[in-house]
């Protein structure tokens, strides 16, 4: 008996490091017990903002929008479409990627400093620009690789989930991405945002309807949305020493089938 007695000591001594000491190390995104989150702003996000490396459908009509001019679908465009920042040619437009420093080279009108500004905000800019060159022109934007990556609680569960339509919300993300884990802390949900370096890092409680006010935001490209786990340090401490436990108790048990059949013959 006194083989078994030292493995049940095994597992209870185990036990018992695992609940006081052991930490799950599948847990990503850790934050220090007295982490600062950051304050939401005052005006909310209302509006997707146009970032770097965003890629955008743009088209130009005159006539406000009765006749598609050349430079944007049609014979000129062939040349105009010979510029790197130009990604490739659409069905309604001409995609180009907004670059490094927030800028997008666009036909006729050069360089032009678009990341910060929402879609409409560039629409309407873009429009005076070339009402220099047209009669009443119709500008038209729509960003085409916007996404954001979500981790909604499940340790090895993460989507990249597109942003299809326009202004969607944090809900919209984690519903596209098939709702919060079992396993999630609803009342637990990071919001990072903007370059790793020096992201901003916003808290959302989402558990309840008298704290889901933070949650009624837009947003922006690149965002990721971390659901934190629950932390299950047993779970994790047996799946780790399990290898080993086996090892152990085999041992031990042919150490008893040996002492056995030695008592025997």
């Amino acid at each position: 008996m006194k083989p078994l007695k030292i493995v049940f000591s095994v597992l209870v001594i185990g036990s018992f490091l695992a609940g006081c000491k052991y930490s799950n190390p599948s847990i990503m995104l850790r934050t220090p017990r007295k982490f600062v989150y950051d304050s939401f702003p005052k005006v909310a996000d209302t509006q997707y903002v146009i970032a770097k490396d965003d890629i955008i459908n743009f088209r130009l009509m005159a006539n406000n929008g009765i006749r598609q001019v050349d430079i944007v679908g049609a014979q000129e465009m062939n040349t105009a479409a010979r510029s790197p920042a130009s990604t490739g040619s659409s069905v309604n437009g001409q995609e180009y990627t907004v670059e490094y420093d927030g800028t997008v080279k666009l036909p006729v009108i050069g360089r032009f400093h678009i990341a910060g500004l929402t879609q409409r905000s560039a629409e309407d800019t873009l429009e005076k620009l070339f009402s220099t060159l047209y009669k009443d022109p119709f500008v038209q934007i729509a960003v085409t690789n916007r996404r954001v990556i979500v981790f909604p609680g499940g340790l090895g569960t993460a989507k990249v989930v597109p942003l299809t339509n326009q202004n969607i919300t944090l809900f919209e993300a984690l519903a596209l991405s098939g709702g919060i884990d079992p396993d999630g802390k609803a009342y637990k949900i990071k919001l990072i945002r903007g370059n790793l370096k020096r992201p901003y890092v916003f808290l959302i409680d989402a558990s309840s309807l008298e704290t889901i006010q933070s949650a009624d935001l837009v947003l922006q490209a690149d965002d990721i949305i971390y659901v934190e786990p629950l932390d299950r340090p047993l779970r994790a401490f047996t799946r780790d020493v399990a290898p080993w436990i086996a090892i152990v108790t085999g041992t031990l048990g042919l150490v008893v089938t040996v002492y056995t059949l030695t008592r025997l013959f």
